[in-house]
């Protein structure tokens, strides 16, 4: 992205994040796609989460027309009774044949725990309070009346304040430094406040509760 393709980035009102979000959401053709496509499936507990919205939201603070590709796009669901990947394979051959362009990538949250060392999750949400990053964790989906609804075990205060938070409930903190780097957030978004991880012992809020900070 060169410095020519980068307007100034819009004013943010009061309104609160969820706002901004949903609007650019709502002009972004390629995940409304994306979003019709999960509506349509029927699924328990079911979101696109991690960086089809945090990316959006740090692509639209940057000014940048045009958004950044996806790696591909996390779709995540709890469902207790069908846990294995195999169920999971299934339902993004089912994505393939509705919209084959975009990468899929589907991971029931009910059996993530395994992978991740972590007692079992509650629910979606319940899985998203242990990813690396606070921004990260925030998911959208469809209402059946056609709106936009958000779910994050966060306040999201740092994802428009172009903040990128470690999350300490997370199991191995110091993965997070290791996915800044490896994922070059900084070269893409060169606006980003990476904050730092706090020292032992200085972590007091529980960051469900809000942005958390040493």
């Amino acid at each position: 992205m060169t410095a020519d393709d980068r307007p100034q980035p819009p004013a943010l009102t009061r309104a609160g994040p969820y706002l901004h979000l949903q609007r650019w959401i709502r002009a972004d053709a390629q995940r409304l796609l994306a979003l019709r496509c999960l509506a349509s499936l029927g699924l328990k507990d079911a979101w696109l989460a991690a960086g089809f919205v945090r990316n959006l939201a740090w692509d639209q603070l940057h000014g940048y027309r045009h958004p950044t590709p996806l790696n591909d796009i996390d779709l995540i669901h709890f469902d207790p009774d069908q846990p294995d990947a195999e169920a999971d394979a299934r339902i993004e051959a089912h994505l393939r044949q509705q919209a084959g362009h975009l990468r899929w990538s589907v991971k029931n949250q009910a059996r993530m725990h395994l992978r991740n060392g972590d007692a079992p999750y509650r629910d979606s949400c319940d899985a998203m309070a242990r990813w690396p990053e606070v921004e990260t964790a925030i998911g959208v989906r469809l209402r059946s009346g056609g709106g936009i609804e958000i779910a994050t075990p966060f306040v999201q205060t740092g994802l428009l304040a172009l903040r990128l938070t470690p999350n300490l409930q997370h199991r191995h903190p110091h993965t997070f430094a290791e996915r800044v780097q490896a994922k070059g957030w900084l070269r893409q978004w060169p606006r980003l406040q990476v904050e730092d991880l706090p020292r032992a012992g200085a972590w007091h809020a529980d960051p469900r509760n809000g942005n958390p900070s040493p």
